[in-house]
């Protein structure tokens, strides 16, 4: 019998670790993900392309630039809101679905400064604008369900 190979509507499982441009690691240790191959949604689609044909135990290096990734850095996207608005336990890092006192615009917010009568609130990804290297492994691929397939397709994928 011979080992799968990632294509579409295989279940990949992967063990990855993420860089900045200058080969610093942006989170500390390694990190696992497993998802469905094949346009999904789950994983970028340069990720895909570099894993497609891969078998378990192979590795690759993936470089991606903003646009590929978590897109351009958005100035607009940095909005200020009044203080009081907000609980009084705030603190930076916090995040909020949407700004207190407007319609919900599906962002989430997050506080990156404050004084005593503004709140700075940033609704960009943390890592966009930013460079991107995954260094990639392989632990696992299969062929997926027929329920895993269509829990993805109903899942928007």
């Amino acid at each position: 019998m011979t080992t799968p190979t990632i294509a579409a509507d295989r279940r990949v499982q992967l063990r990855y670790r993420l860089f900045d441009a200058q080969g610093e690691p942006i989170e500390s240790g390694e990190r696992e993900l497993t998802y469905l191959h094949g346009g999904y949604g789950a994983v970028f689609p340069a990720i895909e392309a570099a894993l497609e044909g891969l078998g378990v135990g192979d590795e690759t290096s993936v470089a991606l630039e903003p646009e590929d990734s978590f897109g351009d850095y958005d100035a607009e996207l940095v909005r200020l809101a009044p203080r009081h608005l907000f609980p009084d336990e705030l603190e930076v890092g916090m995040s909020f679905e949407g700004l207190p006192g407007e319609e919900p615009d599906g962002l989430i917010h997050t506080v990156t400064d404050f004084t005593d009568d503004t709140v700075v609130l940033d609704a960009n990804h943390p890592l966009a604008g930013m460079a991107l290297r995954f260094e990639l492994r392989v632990l696992d691929v299969r062929d997926a369900t027929d329920e895993e397939i269509e829990r993805e397709r109903q899942a928007g994928g």
